[in-house]
């Protein structure tokens, strides 16, 4: 019960922080692995259990009071991105199921410094960057499905990612991201999750367990994105991020 408990918490505050500021596998993932589940399992499990609250932070974002559209960004027709971002997240889970545990131990760490650094420093990249170049449709859609691959091998810090990369077309707006962010991310996840389930490689206890809590925390989560300035939650983040990467090197090399 206790383990249950602490998967459940874990989970709601994953969701939440997916909804509010993104990285919430830095929650999911780790505790997975406190439990017991090994790497390669641990990380497709948390994959499972984070699809709903994706999916009720997309539902949050575009209904009530302030609910906003899904469209394209950039030029961008959105059933273009969406297309690219499921070929990526296939290619990204096959590519997780042949990584043998071992590897996949070794690499985590580095997996998980990329997204800490994305998650820290993405937006002011995505500005600089976008004061000295522009994505052409062409080079954004094969950017977004190398965003698809990464989501569907482990996904950590990926919608921020994508906020970072859109920055660099030439016409967004910045909040209507969202629910394009939450959608994609949702895509990318729900096809790597039919291949990691078809695999076998879900231990759904616990999945299950994370899935009840991010699916209220990531509607939760998104209701108070709409009304709350996300800085205080992006520091907290910030700071599980970093920690969470101190201990995955620890854990791997130390």
């Amino acid at each position: 019960m206790i383990s249950v408990l602490f998967l459940v918490l874990a989970g709601f505050l994953a969701g939440t922080m997916n909804a509010v500021a993104g990285g919430g596998s830095f929650i999911s993932f780790p505790a997975l692995v406190a439990a017991g589940v090994p790497a390669v399992a641990a990380n497709a499990s948390s994959t499972v259990a984070l699809v709903p609250g994706t999916l009720a932070s997309t539902w949050a974002y575009t209904t009530g009071p302030h609910g906003m559209q899904v469209t394209g960004l950039g030029g961008l027709r959105f059933r273009d991105l969406l297309a690219v971002s499921v070929a990526g997240g296939v290619s990204g889970a096959v590519l997780l199921l042949s990584t043998p545990g071992a590897t996949f131990d070794a690499v985590i760490p580095w997996l998980l410094l990329l997204a800490t650094l994305v998650f820290a420093f993405g937006r002011r990249m995505g500005a600089a960057l976008r004061a000295r170049m522009r994505l052409g449709r062409g080079a954004a859609l094969a950017v977004q499905f190398l965003l698809g691959l990464y989501g569907g091998y482990f996904g950590g810090a990926v919608g921020l990612m994508m906020m970072a990369a859109w920055m660099l077309l030439d016409t967004v707006d910045l909040k209507a991201m969202n629910p394009a962010r939450t959608l994609l991310t949702s895509a990318m996840n729900i096809v790597a999750v039919l291949c990691f389930v078809v695999a076998g490689q879900v231990w759904w206890p616990q999945a299950l367990s994370v899935l009840v809590g991010a699916a209220t925390g990531g509607y939760a989560g998104a209701r108070i994105a709409q009304r709350l300035p996300p800085l205080a939650m992006r520091a907290v983040v910030t700071l599980v991020t970093v920690s969470m990467t101190v201990v995955f090197f620890v854990r791997a090399y130390g």
